[in-house]
């Protein structure tokens, strides 16, 4: 009788296990990847082991642009997207690429508390929930050549990776082109591309050092990637295990800030240690961005729906 019951007691905790699969599109060193990691960590210890998530790093297992359809399809149960990359199917996706809208870490938390609401019914159309988001460090221009002047610009071909971020190029100057991550090292030994908009960590992960020689720093906004889920497979989880993975998740948002702002920081060292002049973007190109960034509120305005627009003008009326 003791062996029957010890063995009905060992089916019962085996049954209720869980282990899911994850992707993410960044590199094991990228401080998002670290960040998962620690998600995945605070996920087990939450559910006393019993909550397992195996992550699959650096597109090996889904590229980044395909990891939101896995997710929905749940060939993985979670994965990490970067919102910007969905910008034409609904503008809040991008709300965070307006420069200068919700720059520094203060606002752009601001911001994502605003958009939260948005968010989840937006996701849960598509049978996902968002789970946690974090933002990239500030921006800045990958060039060839030192930025002086808004004269510098002009004729150079830069990879943006959104609709906002290709309208600002071009008001800059540049001759701009819309690519995935994944083909930046391609772009730049083809002849694509000479120039890149983008944050410190992107660079690092391609090694821009190789193929540019200067990164003019602007800040001026930090856009988000979120960790999406599920909807189905979160709804089949225990309790117990939905409020691990719900726990986990405030904790990887808050740390994201933490761990973003840390990474600026040390990032710009990095680029300076393999070469690269790193330097504050003049006067005169900080005044021109903050006239492109009244344009593309206006623009975004257009193109949102009353609700998306709601969401805008409560997050300003904050401020």
């Amino acid at each position: 009788m003791l062996a029957c019951g010890a063995a009905a007691l060992t089916l019962s905790m085996s049954a209720q296990a869980t282990e899911w699969v994850m992707a993410s599109g960044y590199a094991d060193d990228n401080f998002h990847t670290r960040n998962l990691r620690a998600l995945i960590a605070d996920v087990e210890e939450l559910s006393g082991g019993e909550f397992k998530i195996q992550l699959h790093s650096n597109g090996t297992l889904i590229k980044l642009d395909g990891i939101r359809r896995a997710v929905q399809s749940n060939q993985v149960q979670i994965g990490e997207i970067r919102l910007g990359v969905y910008g034409n199917e609904d503008p809040m996706y991008i709300l965070d690429s307006i420069p200068f809208l919700a720059n520094g870490y203060d606002r752009a938390w601001a911001l994502k508390e605003a958009q939260m609401p948005y968010f989840e019914k937006m996701f849960a159309r598509l049978g996902l929930m968002p789970l946690s988001f974090s933002p990239w460090t500030g921006q800045g221009f990958y060039t060839k050549n030192e930025i002086n002047s808004l004269e510098d610009f002009k004729g150079q071909r830069a990879r943006v990776y959104s609709k906002t971020t290709a309208k600002m190029g071009e008001m800059l100057g540049f001759e701009t082109t819309t690519l995935p991550f994944s083909e930046i090292p391609q772009a730049f030994a083809t002849g694509l591309i000479d120039a890149l908009f983008t944050s410190p960590q992107t660079g690092i992960d391609i090694q821009a050092w190789d193929n540019t020689n200067h990164y003019t720093v602007v800040g001026a906004l930090n856009t988000k990637n979120a960790v999406i889920v599920n909807q189905r497979a979160f709804n089949r989880l225990p309790d117990a295990h939905k409020q691990a993975l719900l726990e986990a998740g405030k904790r990887a948002s808050k740390r994201g800030w933490e761990y973003s702002e840390q990474a600026f920081k040390d990032q710009l060292q990095v680029l300076r240690d393999k070469g690269m002049k790193v330097k504050d973007a003049p006067e005169e190109v900080m005044t021109r961005l903050h006239e492109i960034s009244k344009v593309l509120i206006e623009d975004w305005r257009v193109a949102a729906s009353p609700e998306a627009i709601e969401v805008l003008d409560a997050y300003l009326a904050s401020q």
